[in-house]
């Protein structure tokens, strides 16, 4: 599937505006960074990003298109979709980049702070982006902790090329939780190029989410993601954002510290009580302000 244009053969579409609109440049930026080589793409210059996205059907290839009022979607349906897939894919969209969040009380709330008002009015549509695939969430941002975003990229997609089952267009699923439970440590560590401690890490994360999956609870709690060995409060804070709670916040983050002029943990919890409930839309703000002036995001 190319990274811009149009699926080849049938495919169906759906418009997805949203709520007072969107910034699309920071959306598509951010998309950028955090990309998982081989399982999706984003380009920039046709405002578009590509993965496969996991329906009610299992894994469909999808195109985005963005622009200041929503997200074009695109669903290739080569082997067969119809109407009612079209509407749950287009759920989990909608839901990935919050575009049913009215943004106009989170900006009136956000711009008594005196750091976060330039940042919200130079960018009052920017939305806190979550994840289609929590899994694949938990698993890059294991990947990630302590490297740059590029070697958390690079390492992401050495899993999926060692891991990840091939699928049309190019793609491949990123690796499902028994796949990596499943695996040998040793192999692991070789194949992603990971110290030992990070690849029983991913491994114990990936028997941690299959037990949470035969449970029927869907994915681990906060307190069984903290009882991996080698995921701590960062970790889950920064994944309680990308699930989807507006108030998620993460203190010990060291980009937000510095942002907000190189404070403590403890500071960075006291400054965010008044941005509550909202405190995940003033980390991102001040994530992506941080982004645009070429300085290390999260």
């Amino acid at each position: 599937m190319p990274s811009a244009g149009s699926f080849e053969g049938t495919s169906l579409r759906a418009r997805l505006d949203a709520v007072g609109g969107l910034e699309p440049d920071a959306m598509l930026g951010s998309l950028a960074a955090h990309n998982v080589p081989g399982a999706e793409r984003t380009d920039p210059t046709s405002a578009t990003h590509s993965r496969l996205v996991h329906g009610p059907r299992g894994p469909r290839p999808v195109l985005l298109r963005f622009d200041e009022r929503g997200i074009d979607l695109e669903v290739d349906g080569q082997a067969g979709i119809d109407p009612d897939e079209l509407s749950s894919l287009s759920e989990i969209v909608r839901v990935w980049f919050d575009l049913d969040a009215d943004l106009a009380p989170i900006r009136d709330a956000l711009s008594h702070d005196p750091v976060l008002a330039p940042l919200v009015a130079a960018r009052p549509r920017l939305r806190v982006i979550g994840t289609p695939d929590r899994f694949q969430s938990a698993v890059t941002t294991v990947l990630g902790q302590q490297v740059s975003l590029a070697a958390g990229r690079t390492f992401a997609g050495r899993l999926v090329e060692a891991y990840g089952e091939p699928f049309a267009g190019g793609f491949r699923c990123f690796p499902r939780p028994r796949a990596l439970a499943e695996a040998e440590a040793e192999e692991l560590r070789a194949a992603v190029g990971l110290t030992s401690a990070r690849a029983r890490t991913v491994l114990a994360l990936a028997h941690a989410w299959l037990e949470a999956e035969e449970g029927s609870h869907g994915a681990p709690t906060r307190e069984q993601l903290l009882a991996v060995p080698g995921i701590g409060p960062w970790t889950v804070d920064y994944l309680s954002v990308r699930f989807g709670d507006r108030d998620a916040f993460a203190p010990g983050d060291l980009v937000l510290r510095r942002a907000l002029g190189g404070i403590t943990a403890k500071e960075a919890t006291e400054r965010a009580e008044a941005w509550s409930p909202y405190r995940a839309y003033a980390l991102v703000h001040l994530w992506t302000q941080t982004a645009y002036t070429n300085a290390p995001q999260r």
